[in-house]
């Protein structure tokens, strides 16, 4: 006996669930927002030269390297949010990452410099994270809660 075999394309509540991410992502607050990760991830590539801790390699390329993953999730985020709101986990643990390594990284770069950047941008990054999760649920389930009362929106 074959059992039939579906497709996420397939699935008949896809295009619901995608329009409602796009209406989220619409609002005034999730493109401040994706704006804001975006630069987060610029500032986080450049701080090493902004901040002026270059001489240690291991964060300088650990910066940078999470800055443009972070810049290029803001960018997605940004372009199709519908499609992309699964990475607002991902930001979260960019965020926590950024604040831990200066701890972790290879060498002695826990400095008063390095431990502030971090921390604070690292601090940032995450709440921008959990804002967006916000957003993804609340649009979501805003938007089934106005269709299911029988409002328009």
């Amino acid at each position: 006996m074959a059992t039939p075999t579906s497709r996420i394309e397939e699935h008949p509540d896809l295009r619901e669930m995608r329009a409602r991410y796009a209406q989220a992502a619409a609002t005034p607050t999730a493109q401040g927002l994706e704006a804001l990760t975006m630069l987060a991830g610029v500032f986080l590539l450049l701080s090493p030269w902004i901040v002026g801790f270059t001489r240690f390699n291991a964060l300088t390329v650990n910066n940078f390297v999470t800055g443009i993953t972070l810049a290029v999730i803001g960018l997605g985020l940004a372009m199709a949010f519908e499609r992309t709101h699964g990475l607002s986990m991902a930001v979260c643990a960019i965020g926590a990452w950024t604040v831990l390594s200066p701890w972790l990284v290879t060498g002695n770069v826990d400095t008063t410099r390095t431990i502030l950047t971090n921390v604070i941008t690292g601090g940032i990054v995450f709440l921008l994270g959990l804002a967006l999760l916000a957003l993804g649920r609340k649009g979501g389930k805003g938007s089934r809660a106005r269709r299911e009362s029988g409002a328009s929106g």
